[in-house]
């Protein structure tokens, strides 16, 4: 049975077990009868009736979103949990209490209506509660998937427009290396060719390990080496233990891309980029994903407007984390002493 939950089946039996026993103290205390009796009766009558409206529901829900019989079924439920609980609940306290097991003197002289009525009040309210909660829970599954089908929504359509950013941005410098060397902008368009071959099938999927994050970054940064020749130098740092971590496709992309354009690129001399992976010790451990350059550094404000799209690639990062991570995800640029950028985001790792 898909609704079928041991735990829960547990907790309903103690807290009928409980009610069996408050509803056997005040009828002792009320003068019908001896405490045990009572109580021999109110377990009886309480437990059977619970188990069959209990399991009942689950076997006659087992096909459906909610864990409660739909329409008529329910009513004939609880009848059928109320007459079964009196008929057997009264069958084994009779023979613990040495009446006959037909015995019918219990209503007149063990209050049988009051059992009668308890029992119909017992058994309603525990149907009642066991649909409000599957009718609770059932919402609550709706709004998950509800929210968790959006994410997914909003994270395809971050990549669908990351991607045509990233072909941009690399075309733009193909066009400018074409008037000054044809060849190297030969040898720059197969690089091209290669890597979208590569990277845009990767990028179809919401997650991949980190060691293909790092291998499509090493064949970007071996595409703009055409273009900057010694002007750039590399560094990527992965360690074993974290290759198969999941990260969503071209996260890392964006801040290689502005290192390059907005760090590296206004230098005569070039620099070099850095890309290394680390764990941030904690309960739970974070993972910790750096692009750090030797550029130009954050520097001052432009006096012109700014190219558009210049700050494209960091908000789709900032977006793409939240949608994935909320606030639990950070990403931190940070200005390094000595020169440069170091791009740094946090998230909790997962393995």
């Amino acid at each position: 049975m898909p609704h079928f939950d041991l735990s829960a089946l547990a907790r309903h039996g103690l807290v009928t077990t409980v009610l069996c026993c408050l509803i056997a103290l005040v009828l002792a205390l009320g003068g019908q009868g001896a405490w045990d009796v009572q109580l021999a009766y109110a377990l009886s009558i309480g437990l059977t009736s619970w188990l069959v409206i209990d399991l009942g529901r689950l076997w006659l829900s087992r096909h459906a979103a909610i864990p409660w019989p739909a329409g008529w079924r329910g009513g004939a439920l609880v009848l059928a949990g109320i007459a079964t609980g009196m008929a057997v609940g009264t069958a084994l306290g009779n023979a613990y209490s040495g009446r006959p097991l037909g015995g019918l003197d219990l209503w007149q002289r063990h209050g049988g209506a009051g059992a009668l009525l308890i029992t119909v009040a017992a058994s309603v309210g525990m149907s009642v509660f066991f649909y409000q909660r599957g009718k609770s829970q059932h919402l609550q599954a709706q709004i998950v998937q509800v929210q968790r089908d959006a994410a997914e929504a909003r994270l395809k359509l971050l990549e669908a427009q990351l991607e045509p950013h990233m072909v941009f941005n690399t075309l733009a410098n193909l066009r400018a290396l074409i008037a000054t060397d044809p060849v190297r902008a030969q040898d720059m368009l197969d690089h091209l060719i290669d890597y979208l071959r590569a990277t845009l099938s990767a990028s179809r999927v919401p997650l991949h390990p980190l060691a293909e994050e790092f291998e499509r970054l090493r064949d970007y940064l071996e595409l703009m080496a055409v273009r900057m020749g010694a002007r750039l130098a590399y560094a990527l740092e992965l360690p074993d233990d974290l290759r198969a971590v999941p990260v969503p496709p071209l996260l890392l992309q964006p801040l290689v891309e502005n290192a390059i354009r907005h760090g590296l690129e206004p230098q005569v001399q070039g620099g070099r980029i850095t890309v290394r992976a680390s764990v941030i010790s904690g309960a739970p451990p974070r993972l910790r994903l750096q692009v750090q350059d030797s550029g130009a550094g954050l520097g001052p404000l432009p006096a012109l407007p700014e190219a558009p799209g210049r700050h494209f690639g960091l908000a789709q990062v900032r977006e793409r984390l939240a949608t994935l991570h909320g606030a639990d995800a950070t990403l931190e640029l940070i200005a390094e002493s000595a020169g440069g950028i170091n791009a740094t985001i946090t998230f909790p790792l997962k393995t």
